[in-house]
């Protein structure tokens, strides 16, 4: 008898094949984007926003109806909660009058949005006891005697990694005077851009103040970048330290990786007397008067891996006092920003014309 061996038809043999290859393929494309996937999170120094983390911290105290900081900071609420696209969590620091009128501009305003907002206060007394330290040694050679920055106010940043919630690991303070243009998601999405190293995120002084304080230390080294202008134009090397120029820092935005601070060994040896007496003997730095943005100043300077520079549109500053202070020659090329505006800061009291371009102009 005859014994028949059938065969698989050629087609099924084709659709059997594709199969296993298909099945081969995905299993390994699977194993490497997970493999991607994991070395790319290990590697990351983008935020975790698990929960959607937008802190936002502002500083209304001393204050009383009718008074500037009230209208600018009513002001400034009403543009976040208007512009921003985000679930914001206000952090404010108050004393008992200014908590009440805080609380009522918030109620009023949620009272109009459906967007999700939270906000919690912090009392200036219980918050300034936690750095009074840090107060205690800043005021040393960032303040002048009598000065309106010789105040627990204008130091509470460096220490806000104390104040805020150990859950908090992102944070944005502001200053009272600034204008939204586009949405905050914007400041917030520049922690992504975060080198390893970096504790802050700030914008460059827009002004030659710095240029003013650091005279005496520019005129022994007259090659030095401190206090001069950012030089667009120049061919550089790129992997120059500040060889564009380092026109300082200006503290009105403010970006803390307050994790990253708050476990930072090389900014914990910097908030001492010894070290900061060193620092600035070394620039000649005998006039500071603008509170902690003077340390940042420094600190971006001497210490550059700690600070992440953001664009001049994320603060966008429009105070022209300098330009009639001796320096009208120079002034344009410090108050050059050529990014496109996310902020205005009004800064020295200065009108903020919301409709105007500031935008790739000098003002």
């Amino acid at each position: 008898m005859q014994v028949i061996v059938r065969r698989p038809h050629k087609v099924f043999l084709i659709l059997t094949g594709i199969l296993v290859i298909f099945y081969y393929v995905y299993t390994n494309a699977s194993v490497i984007n997970n493999r991607r996937e994991r070395l790319e999170k290990e590697n990351s120094t983008s935020p975790d926003y698990i929960n959607e983390e937008y802190n936002v911290w502002l500083i209304f105290t001393k204050v009383y109806n009718g008074s500037p900081l009230t209208y600018k900071f009513k002001e400034l609420l009403d543009n976040l909660m208007t512009i921003s696209t985000v679930p914001l969590n206000f952090n404010i620091i108050v004393d008992n009058s200014s908590q009440r009128m805080a609380e009522n501009f918030i109620l009023k305003q949620m009272s109009k949005s459906d967007k999700n907002i939270s906000y919690t206060f912090y009392n200036i007394i219980s918050s300034a006891k936690l750095v009074e330290d840090i107060v205690d040694v800043m005021s040393n050679f960032f303040s002048k005697p009598g000065s309106y920055y010789n105040d627990v106010l204008f130091y509470i940043s460096l220490g806000l990694h104390r104040i805020a919630p150990a859950s908090q690991k992102y944070a944005i303070l502001l200053d009272c005077d600034i204008y939204f243009k586009k949405d905050i998601t914007l400041l917030f999405d520049q922690f992504k851009r975060f080198k390893k190293t970096a504790l802050f995120g700030i914008a460059p002084e827009l002004s030659p103040v710095y240029r003013h304080v650091l005279r005496s230390y520019r005129m022994k080294h007259p090659n030095t970048t401190f206090g001069d202008y950012y030089h667009w134009n120049d061919i550089v090397n790129p992997n120059s330290t500040h060889s564009h120029g380092f026109q300082g820092y200006n503290s009105g935005v403010l970006l803390l990786k307050l994790d990253s601070i708050r476990n930072s060994e090389s900014y914990k040896s910097i908030l001492n007397k010894s070290t900061l007496k060193k620092l600035t003997e070394k620039y000649d730095f005998k006039q500071g008067h603008l509170g902690d943005q003077d340390f940042y100043t420094l600190l971006g300077y001497e210490y550059p891996h700690l600070i992440q520079t953001i664009h001049c549109g994320f603060n966008r500053q429009l105070c022209t006092w300098w330009r009639e202070k001796g320096y009208r020659d120079v002034f344009d090329y410090y108050a050059r920003c050529d990014h496109e505006v996310v902020i205005l800061h009004g800064n020295c009291n200065t009108e903020i014309r919301k409709d105007y371009n500031y935008s790739y102009k000098n003002i």
